[in-house]
C-alpha cells in the first residue's frame, strides 16, 4: 500500500493531537527556556512512559515491556504470526535537551499507528511502537543501551556497574524502575532471548543539524549513520599548595590535560571537516582554586563515516596521550563503540515513495548523531525520516521543529509504516 492509493490514512494524522502529547510530555521534566531534562530510569521517565501507555491503550493497542525496561506498544496486524514492523525511538533526555528529540519518535509511531486504526487500512503485519531505554547517556553512559542489548550489540549485564553523578548504579535503577512496571506484560529481550524478529525498522527523528532547513526540504532520507567511538581519560598527578610548590616538581593534571587535548586535536585536524572530535566533560579533583589538581577525568566523543578513519585514529588515541603527558599516570578506557552503517534501500525507498506522493521534497543523506536505528541494521532492514530541526539546533531547550514540519513527518511515517506492513 503506498500513500497514493490510501488518501484517507494521510488525512487521519492529525497535526493537533500530536502537538498537544509532544506539548504534554514536554511538562514532565520542564526546565527554563522551554527544554526539558528527563534522566531514564527515573519517577519522570515513569511519569512520562505511563502517559503514553494511557494513549496506547485508549486507541486498542497491547503494552509490554522486556529485562532491560524497552517499552513496547502493538498493533495486531491481520496475521499475527508475521514479522512485525517496528517503529519507535527514545523518551530520556539530555540534561539540558529539548522537547523533540527522541520523544518525537515515539509519538510519531503513536500517531501513525493511531491514523492507520483509524482509517480502516488493514495491515498485514503488526505493527510496534518501542521506547528505547537510555538512549541518551545522559545519566548513564554510554547510550543506545536498550537497543545495544535487544540486538544483540552487548550483552544486557554490561552496563551493570556503571554509575550515575549520585553513585546509583544502572543495575539498581533499573531494578527499581522495573519494580515500578512489574504489572505490565513482560516479553523477551529481542532476538537474544527468542523474541520475534521484526521485518522492517523505520525510526523517525528531527535532523538535529540545519541542512533541511537551508536547502528548504520537508523530508530527510536518511542512508546511513556515521560511526562513533566514546573515551573515558584519567590523568592521575598529585596535589600541591598553590602557593609554595615549585612549577617544576608539580604532577599538574590539568596541564597534563592542556597537553593531552592539544595532542589530540593536532591528532583529529581534519581539512575537510568531516571528522568530529569532542572533549565536553571535565572533572577535576580536588577542584580549589589553590590547590594544584591531582586528578582530572575528561570524555572524547569521536565521529566519522568512514570506518577505516574510525578505527586507524580511535585507536590511536591512547598513545597520543600517553605521548603528550608528562608528569601524571593515564588510563583510557573506551566505554562505546559503534561503526558506520548503511541503511536498506527498501525502506530509503518506502520512505522516498511517501513524501514524493504527498508533494513533499526530500533528499537522501547521512545522519550525524548516532541513534538506535544504528543497532537495528544487523538484525533487519532498518531507516529512518527526518525532518527539519530550526537553525539545526539540538540537546539544548531552544530546539525546535514546526507543528507543521512534524506533522508531515508523520503523515510520511504512517504511509512508509503502511507501505512496509504490507
Amino acid at each position: 500500500m503506498s500513500s497514493a492509493t490510501a488518501p484517507n490514512l494521510i488525512a487521519a494524522v492529525s497535526q493537533e493531537r500530536q502537538w498537544d502529547r509532544l506539548m504534554q510530555l514536554a511538562r514532565l521534566g520542564a526546565i527554563p527556556g522551554d527544554g526539558v531534562n528527563r534522566p531514564c530510569l527515573t519517577p519522570l521517565d515513569r511519569e512520562a512512559r505511563r502517559l503514553l501507555i494511557g494513549w496506547a491503550e485508549a486507541i486498542g493497542l497491547s503494552v509490554s515491556v522486556d529485562p532491560i525496561g524497552n517499552l513496547f506498544l502493538r498493533h495486531e496486524g491481520t496475521d499475527p504470526a508475521a514479522a512485525p514492523v517496528m517503529t519507535g525511538s527514545h523518551m530520556d533526555t539530555q540534561p539540558a535537551g529539548g522537547r523533540f528529540d527522541g520523544i518525537w519518535g515515539v509519538v510519531a509511531g503513536l500517531e501513525a499507528v493511531q491514523a492507520i486504526r483509524e482509517s480502516g487500512v488493514r495491515t498485514t503485519r503488526s505493527i510496534e511502537i518501542v521506547a528505547w531505554t537510555n538512549e541518551e547517556g545522559g545519566r548513564f553512559a554510554p547510550g543506545c543501551m536498550g537497543s545495544m542489548a535487544w540486538s544483540g550489540h552487548s550483552p544486557a549485564d554490561t552496563w551493570d556497574a556503571v554509575t550515575d553523578n549520585d553513585g546509583v548504579t544502572f543495575r539498581d535503577a533499573l531494578a527499581e524502575h522495573r519494580a515500578a512496571e512489574s504489572d505490565l506484560a513482560q516479553r523477551p529481550l529481542g532476538p537474544v532471548e527468542g523474541g520475534p524478529k521484526p521485518y522492517a525498522y523505520l525510526e523517525a527523528h528531527i535532523e538535529q543539524g540545519p541542512r533541511l532547513e537551508a536547502e528548504g526540504l520537508d523530508i530527510g532520507v536518511v542512508s546511513g549513520i556515521q560511526g562513533s567511538r566514546w573515551f573515558l581519560v584519567e590523568l592521575r598527578g598529585e596535589s600541591a599548595h598553590a602557593g609554595t610548590a615549585p612549577l617544576g616538581m608539580r604532577r599538574d593534571a590539568v596541564q597534563d590535560m592542556i597537553r593531552a587535548v592539544t595532542a589530540l586535536n593536532a591528532l583529529m585536524a581534519d581539512p575537510e571537516d568531516i571528522l568530529r572530535f569532542t572533549v565536553a566533560r571535565i572533572e577535576v579533583e580536588p577542584n580549589t582554586s589553590n590547590s594544584v589538581a591531582e586528578v582530572v577525568r575528561f570524555t572524547i566523543d569521536f565521529r566519522h563515516p568512514d570506518k577505516e578513519v574510525l578505527i586507524l585514529n580511535g585507536d590511536a588515541i591512547e598513545n597520543t596521550i600517553r605521548s603528550a603527558v608528562k608528569n601524571c599516570d593515564v588510563t583510557v578506557t573506551e566505554r562505546f563503540h559503534a561503526v558506520p552503517v548503511d541503511f536498506d534501500t527498501v525502506v530509503q525507498d518506502a520512505v522516498e515513495d511517501a513524501a514524493r506522493a504527498q508533494g513533499l521534497r526530500s533528499v537522501r543523506m547521512p545522519s550525524g548523531a548516532f541513534h538506535d536505528a544504528q543497532f537495528m541494521v544487523p538484525v533487519c532492514p532498518t531507516g529512518m525520516v527526518f525532518v527539519p530541526s530550526h537553525k539545526g539546533i539540538s540537546h539544548n531547550p531552544a530546539e525546535y521543529s514546526s507543528p507543521e514540519q512534524l506533522a508531515a513527518g508523520a503523515r510520511v511515517l504512517a504511509a512508509a509504516l503502511a507501505t512496509l506492513a504490507g
